[in-house]
């Protein structure tokens, strides 16, 4: 029994649309990742890539996870409640991921504000520090709250 199309479509057609709009949100979610990492890298002193590959900083690689986590939400929830056109759904996942990258960076510097020290120098530093899942959750939160909204 023939499986039913899609009203709109044509089926080969569908899986190739599928696949372009796929690739395309890939493609932004990969430049928001990045932007992430380069965010992060900024935020931070010494070189990020140093610190977790090479050094092993595990304060360092849980703030870039919890950034990267956080970024990937955004992009996948403005995904799954895209807009019908493409190209808005695109600039909806660019314009809020980079919101929340914004929302984040932002949160850091209040962070460092009210809190004793540095905190860039706090999540590199070898040792073990709670701050660091303190921020952590914080960006997940961020995100957590920009996906919200996200309609």
């Amino acid at each position: 029994m023939p499986v039913p199309e899609r009203s709109g479509g044509s089926g080969m057609s569908d899986v190739i649309d599928g696949l372009f709009g796929a690739t395309a949100f890939v493609a932004v979610g990969v430049v928001l990742l990045v932007g992430g990492f380069l965010l992060t890298d900024w935020l931070t002193p010494g070189a990020l890539r140093h610190q977790i590959w090479s050094e092993r900083n595990r304060n360092a690689a849980i703030f870039l996870s919890s950034a990267l986590i956080g970024v990937g939400g955004i992009v996948f929830t403005s995904i799954i409640t895209t807009y019908d056109d493409l190209g808005t759904g695109l600039a909806s996942t660019a314009i809020f991921g980079v919101l929340g990258l914004l929302l984040m960076a932002a949160a850091f510097w209040l962070v460092d504000m009210l809190t004793p020290g540095r905190l860039g120098e706090v999540i590199v530093d070898p040792e073990p520090h709670p701050a660091v899942w303190v921020s952590s959750a914080m960006n997940v939160a961020i995100a957590a709250i920009v996906s919200a909204s996200i309609s």
